[in-house]
C-alpha cells in the first residue's frame, strides 16, 4: 500500500487552462491579474494563464517590501524575461509603515504578515477593477487544506487555478512548463519576515505533508498514514487539527 501523489501532468495542464479560459469568458472579463512573488506557485500560475489567455490578457504585479528576499526579486525578473510577462513592480513598504500608524494594537510578526498580504490584495483588486480583469490566486491545495494563507489576503481572489494540486504536484507541473530550475528548487517562502520558510513553519517537508493530507482525504487509518508518510502519529493528528481549525478560511 502506498499514498500515490503522481498525476497525469499533461491532463492537469489541459484541464486547468480550460478552466481559466472558461471562467474568464463567463465572467465577461478581459483576463487576469496575478500577484507574482518570485516563487514556484505564482510562476506556474502565470505561465498557465499566459498559455490559456495570451500574454496581453495576463497582467502581473510584483509587490515587494522590506523583508522580500533578494532571491525573489532576481527570480521574478528571470521569469518575466523568459516568458515575456507583463509585470509592474510597486514597493509596498511605505504603505505598510503608514498602516501601522493606525493599528489599535501594535501587531506581532504574524499580524504584520497578514497586513502585508491584505495590502497586496487591495492593490491587486484595484488593478483588476480598473482593467476589467479577475484576480487570479496562486495558492496550492496543500496550503488551502491546512489554512497556510491569509484570509482576505492571498486568499482573497476570484479564481485559484492550481488549488486542486498539492505542492509536490505543482513542482511536477513546473518542470513540464519549463519554469527555471532555480525557482523550482529553492526553499518555499512567503517572505513575510526575515528567514521565513514554509517547511519550518509547517514543521514538515511538503512531501510528507502532502502524503498526510492525501491519506486523510482518502480516509486511510491515521496509524497507516504515519507509516506510509514516514512521520510520527502525532504529526498526522497535528495536520488533521490544522485542517479542522482552519475550516473558517
Amino acid at each position: 500500500m502506498d499514498i500515490n501523489l503522481s498525476i497525469d501532468i499533461e491532463e492537469a495542464k489541459t484541464v486547468i487552462e480550460d478552466f481559466i479560459k472558461t471562467y474568464v469568458k463567463n465572467a465577461g472579463c478581459n483576463g487576469v491579474i496575478i500577484g507574482l512573488s518570485g516563487g514556484v506557485d505564482s510562476a506556474v500560475t502565470a505561465v498557465l494563464c499566459t498559455e490559456a489567455l495570451g500574454n496581453k490578457n495576463v497582467k502581473c504585479l510584483f509587490l515587494p517590501e522590506s523583508t522580500t528576499p533578494v532571491s525573489d526579486i532576481k527570480h521574478k525578473e528571470l521569469l518575466v524575461k523568459k516568458f515575456k510577462l507583463n509585470c509592474k513592480t510597486k514597493n509596498i513598504t511605505p504603505l505598510v509603515n503608514e498602516f501601522l500608524k493606525y493599528c489599535p494594537v501594535k501587531p506581532d510578526k504574524y499580524a504584520l504578515a497578514n497586513i502585508k498580504a491584505r495590502i497586496r490584495m487591495i492593490l491587486l483588486f484595484e488593478y483588476a477593477n480598473m482593467t476589467k480583469n479577475l484576480v487570479c490566486g496562486t495558492s496550492n491545495k496543500s496550503e488551502l487544506l491546512v489554512g497556510y494563507f491569509t484570509k482576505y489576503g492571498d486568499g482573497g481572489v476570484d479564481i485559484i487555478p492550481i488549488g486542486d494540486l498539492y505542492k509536490t504536484q505543482v513542482w511536477e507541473l513546473a518542470k513540464k512548463l519549463n519554469i527555471p530550475e532555480e525557482i523550482i528548487s529553492k526553499p518555499p517562502t512567503a517572505g513575510l519576515w526575515k528567514d521565513q520558510y514554509d517547511e519550518d513553519e509547517l514543521k514538515l517537508s511538503y512531501d510528507k505533508l502532502d502524503k498526510i493530507l492525501a491519506g486523510l482525504e482518502k480516509k486511510i487509518d491515521k496509524k497507516t498514514i504515519a507509516k506510509l508518510a514516514n512521520v510520527k502519529p502525532f504529526d498526522v493528528e497535528r495536520i488533521e487539527n490544522m485542517r479542522i481549525h482552519s475550516q473558517h478560511k
